[in-house]
């Protein structure tokens, strides 16, 4: 096929982000549109990359589109999954598709019935360290995983406006390791139990979230999954995940800004992590376009199908309701 014609949904952070990659530097694919309900911001995003700037409706539409990125806010997905797919083109949602189950099948059902091409962006599969846990544990060199642990913790807490309407903790920031913790373990989630707390803002508790989580997560094997979240780690954007194993340990570490060092009497001096998940995940963005594309070129398997676009989303929910009650919550993932 002559290269993908992209047409990117959403111009604010990350839909500009998307069209940055797609536009410089993604082989087989290019910019073909930018459209966002608020005009302006399309036509600046547009003009940056010297593509047209279009309605919503009229880029889903264009013969000269073969595939969109929804990159808009969570609320208005399932509706442009939908529509793209009635219009025969290739999807990529970002992530999660909905913060409602029934919404979330809506979307994939109008997916299947068309049979484009669908993927959605949990984009931490793609970052290569992490990516090699993964491997680790496919190839058998860790044995039977035994254990995971996942940590993510922003640098700061995001604006108590998107708390508010975010669907909460589990669901806006611990959906990338829901999805992590089934990608590393290799195996669905059976039961989870949640605790939540507020201890670094109280209006994110008056707001109805929590701003310091952690869950244990049973898989269908027998693993067990340990996650940490915090709304602020005061040294940077941290991320590991680690797998244990029968035969050994699997890990991904945090990487310095650079590798310089400093060494006096007083001792060693390394190096801060980085402070933005742009910075962190720069990597990943990259290979999960190129994944995308050659998806679909390609054919086969989606690189994160549907399936693996809703289970996250039931984890969450049900950690939200762990949380709530006290108890644990047993999980049919399909």
């Amino acid at each position: 096929m002559t290269d993908m014609r992209v047409g990117v949904l959403g111009a604010g952070r990350i839909g500009s982000l998307h069209a940055r990659i797609v536009a410089e530097d993604t082989p087989g694919a290019v910019l073909a549109g930018v459209a966002d309900v608020h005009a302006p911001s399309a036509e600046a995003v547009a003009a940056r990359f010297r593509v047209p700037a279009m309605a919503v409706d009229e880029l889903v539409a264009s013969p000269n589109v073969d595939a969109v990125a929804i990159c808009t806010s969570t609320d208005t997905h399932v509706d442009l999954i939908v529509a793209a797919a009635r219009a025969g083109k290739a999807v990529f949602c970002e992530k999660p598709i909905s913060l409602d189950l029934p919404a979330v099948d809506r979307a994939l059902a109008a997916v299947a019935d068309a049979g484009v091409p669908f993927m959605v962006g949990f984009n931490r599969r793609f970052d290569p360290a992490h990516r090699s846990v993964h491997d680790a544990v496919v190839d058998g060199v860790v044995g039977d995983v035994h254990l995971a642990r996942i940590s993510s913790r922003d640098p700061s807490p995001p604006p108590l406006d998107y708390i508010r309407v975010s669907g909460g903790i589990f669901v806006d920031m611990m959906i990338h390791d829901f999805d992590m913790a089934r990608f590393v373990v290799g195996s669905p989630v059976v039961e989870v139990y949640a605790k939540g707390a507020v201890l670094i803002d109280p209006a994110i508790g008056d707001a109805g979230d929590f701003d310091t989580a952690s869950v244990m997560l049973t898989h269908a094997n027998g693993a067990v999954t340990m996650i940490d979240n915090s709304r602020q780690a005061v040294y940077g954007y941290d991320q590991r995940v680690e797998v244990f194993g029968s035969l050994g340990l699997a890990a991904s570490e945090n990487p310095d800004v650079h590798s310089g060092i400093t060494i006096t009497r007083e001792g060693l001096r390394g190096q801060v992590i980085p402070h933005f998940f742009l910075e962190r995940y720069a990597e990943s963005y990259r290979r999960e376009w190129r994944a995308f594309t050659d998806y679909v070129r390609d054919g086969g398997p989606s690189p994160v199908p549907g399936s693996d676009a809703r289970a996250p989303v039931v984890l969450g929910l049900a950690a939200g309701e762990s949380a709530r009650t006290g108890a644990p919550v047993r999980v049919t993932e399909g």
